[in-house]
């Protein structure tokens, strides 16, 4: 029996071979498809590897199926011969007419729409609908909702197309219940939970999705802690682990982070080692800032890195490659750095590879590179290339990397991957402050007006004190260099009867462009044609102000230099700046003037998140042409210049009516402590200590004995709160005058409250 089966299945496999063998000899006359529905017939046959007049041949017959399979274009392809005929079955993929989500009410569907591969007119495919599911789910994730479920459902239409829903199912928030620490002895608890970006669960929260479960987020908070512990000397600290753990009822996450934090260390030493000729280490050694004795900073290390690499390179070395070398003593708990200086490989930038940018243009990308096609590759280049591309606020994530170019060994390819956000700002506001009165405000602004970086904004605020409309352009690189070219148009009205004695409108338009001569030094120029009038002059008012009533046309030419080497211009905590501004005023109209002034300002981190700054500004105006300067340029000190004051509170005034009529120069300064009060970060709540010092000279109108006024310093000393409310920014201050003049206006409480929706 076994005999005959054997005998059998080889005579089986004898035949299929004879088969196969005289199909592989057949030729193929004719080639026939079948199925085909929109897609033309002789694209089906360009996919394929064999052509008629060929040869049967099972392996191209093979390639050709996986090649009309990975077009992504059918459902099912079949491939068989009959005769001298080889006959192509396909089934086409479906069209999508269109797609909707439902359920989604956490993320909108504009934000889902970004996020999946399928569009409408696009051929359906599984595997797409797969991996569109993915990222949906994704991005639930990522807003805190772990148990969302998405399931995509077809409704089949005619002519092959499918409608295409997701149903989304968001369920509850999976927040952080609790963030535990294992390893940690020199800091609590409390002190490295302030580090993380996660945050537990709190009522407060409600606003934020920092207390919601985010493994990208965890990623970046053991780089915060590396960072942090850098920071503070410890040389030796690592993440052991981070590990989210759901709770039994499927709500929540318990995070547990082990550390090893390792040993504290000092400076021992630190020294500059060049192997380059012609470069003296005598020059370099002053851009090293830590000294023997002082806590271990990574920052600082990071920076002096930079530093030296910049310096190096202004010297004409294209190829500069600055390693710092970390020595440990662990019996002394000192750290030795040497930064040894030494020529880099020889490598060339090959291109510039931009993606993730949807709507902003590659060149508003690529124009903030220091590097360009063609340059010596330079680390520290690149990544001032990539704080320069952050800077531009047009994007959430910002990543520069470099990879070896396929096309030589010498040569690397700059990768940009960048993540969009939104750009545009309509905002309505109502508020109060003790300077303009009750106020409602509205503006409208777009930062990267159609993806080519430009700035466009309008505003319009109504109170009862102060009207004002402003319309604004920036063009950041006009004529394609960084030359920044803009123009404003603006009207002011005045309603100050009450602290001056009059009214005043303001009209006008100005011109303005502005280049860096340095990385941190930059020029600017602007011109301003405007018309003031006062009116409404009180029958009582000065007579200095009754002479002024009526209109006066001014074309006036600024120039500006600037020197900024803070941390950051928003809310800098280190560094200094130096401002000079120079105004003319004579060039047509009816004014003729001229002003300079001098800013200063230097900012010292004091401790974690407490900032000392001191700063101050000079001015001086003066009328030439026997001309007398009008009463709305001149200076005057109080609000929100010199805190314990009125508006206008400091000022030479009539002895008589005791009206303001403003002074020729002033000075003041200020020194200000701002420290955090121990609440968490997120309240945004601040605390200040203050002191401001100031006076403002001589009045044009000086020639008459009745007016009062002094040179004497004006001193006041105050506190205050700062809140970053979710409806808009508060302030309050309490400003003590110590030091004033009998005739000075004073006011100790200063407020202002102002909220957008």
């Amino acid at each position: 029996m076994g005999f005959v089966r054997t005998t059998v299945l080889l005579a089986a496999f004898l035949l299929a071979f004879a088969a196969s063998a005289l199909a592989s000899g057949t030729k193929i006359n004719h080639i026939v498809v079948q199925g085909s529905q929109r897609i033309e017939v002789d694209t089906v046959k360009s996919y394929l590897s064999i052509a008629e007049g060929d040869a049967y041949d099972a392996d191209r017959v093979d390639r050709s199926l996986k090649t009309l399979f990975n077009t992504g274009l059918f459902a099912d392809v079949n491939i068989r011969q009959e005769g001298d005929s080889l006959i192509v079955r396909v089934v086409e993929n479906p069209i999508i007419n269109r797609m909707a989500f439902e359920g989604a009410k956490r993320i909108k569907d504009e934000q889902l729409k970004a996020e999946v591969q399928l569009r409408p007119r696009v051929v359906y495919t599984r595997a797409k609908v797969l991996s569109d599911v993915k990222r949906i789910l994704d991005l639930y994730r990522r807003e805190g909702r772990f148990a969302a479920t998405v399931e995509p459902k077809l409704i089949q239409l005619d002519q092959n197309r499918v409608d295409l829903v997701f149903e989304i199912n968001e369920g509850p928030a999976t927040y952080v219940k609790k963030i535990n620490f294992v390893g940690n002895h020199f800091y609590g608890e409390s002190k490295l939970q302030d580090v993380l970006m996660t945050k537990e669960e709190r009522w407060y929260r409600f606003l934020t999705t920092d207390d919601t479960y985010d493994p990208d987020r965890l990623t970046y908070d053991r780089e915060l802690l590396r960072r942090f512990y850098l920071k503070h000397g410890f040389a030796d600290f690592r993440v052991t682990s981070a590990v989210a753990e759901l709770t039994p009822d499927g709500q929540g996450f318990f995070i547990t982070v082990t550390l090893n934090e390792g040993e504290r260390y000092k400076i021992g030493s630190a020294d500059v080692k060049v192997a380059l000729k012609g470069v003296n280490p005598d020059d370099l050694r002053p851009l090293v800032k830590c000294e023997p004795g002082d806590w271990y900073n990574g920052e600082e290390v990071e920076a002096a890195t930079q530093k030296l690499t910049d310096a190096v390179g202004s010297k004409g070395y294209a190829f500069v490659d600055v390693r710092p070398q970390v020595k440990r003593n662990p019996d002394t708990r000192t750290v030795d750095v040497v930064y040894e200086v030494g020529e880099g490989p020889r490598v060339y930038v090959d291109r510039i590879d931009i993606t993730g940018n949807v709507r902003t243009l590659d060149k508003v990308i690529r124009r903030e590179f220091t590097l360009v096609e063609g340059d010596a590759f330079n680390t520290a280049k690149l990544r001032r290339s990539q704080q320069r591309i952050k800077d531009l606020n047009f994007f959430e994530k910002v990543d520069v990397s470099n990879v070896p170019s396929e096309n030589a060994p010498d040569r690397t390819v700059i990768k940009v991957d960048v993540t969009e956000k939104s750009t545009g700002e309509l905002s309505f506001g109502v508020g109060w402050s003790t300077v303009a009165g009750p106020l409602i405000e509205t503006s409208l602004r777009e930062r990267n007006l159609l993806g080519r970086g430009q700035d466009l904004g309008a505003k319009v605020s109504l109170g009862t004190m102060q009207n004002n409309f402003d319309l604004s352009f920036t063009e950041p690189y006009f004529l394609d260099r960084r030359l920044t070219a803009g123009a404003d148009a603006f009207a002011i009205e005045r309603h100050i009867q009450a602290t001056a004695g009059y009214d005043s409108n303001t009209v006008g338009f100005d011109l303005r462009t502005g280049y860096h001569i340095s990385e941190d030094l930059t020029q600017g120029w602007k011109y301003v044609l405007r018309e003031d009038e006062i009116k409404n002059v009180n029958s009582g008012a000065s007579m200095y102000i009754q002479e002024q009533s009526g209109l006066a046309t001014t074309s006036l030419l600024e120039h500006s230099l600037m020197y900024d080497r803070r941390d950051s211009k928003v809310d800098p905590t280190e560094g200094y700046f130096l401002r000079m501004v120079n105004d003319i005023a004579g060039l047509g109209g009816s004014q003729d003037f001229v002003r300079n002034s001098f800013d200063v300002g230097n900012y010292y981190s004091v401790a974690d998140q407490t900032v000392l700054s001191l700063t101050g500004t000079v001015g001086v105006i003066e009328g030439f042409a026997g001309k007398t300067v009008r009463i709305t340029d001149r200076y005057y000190l109080g609000g929100d210049t010199m805190r314990g004051f009125q508006t206008y509170g400091v000022s030479p005034r009539d002895a008589g009516t005791g009206d303001p009529l403003g002074g020729s120069w002033e000075y003041r300064g200020t020194a200000q402590l701002q420290f955090p009060l121990g609440l968490p970060q997120e309240f945004g709540v601040g605390g200040r200590l203050f002191t401001d010092v100031g006076a403002v000279g001589d009045t044009p109108d000086s020639q008459s004995t009745a007016v009062d006024q002094s040179a004497m310093p004006r001193v006041t000393v105050g506190t205050g709160l700062s809140w970053k409310s979710p409806m808009g920014p508060v302030a309050v201050d309490i400003g003590m005058p110590l030091v004033k003049q009998s005739y000075d206006k004073t006011q100790i409480f200063h407020f202002s409250f102002g909220t957008k929706f």
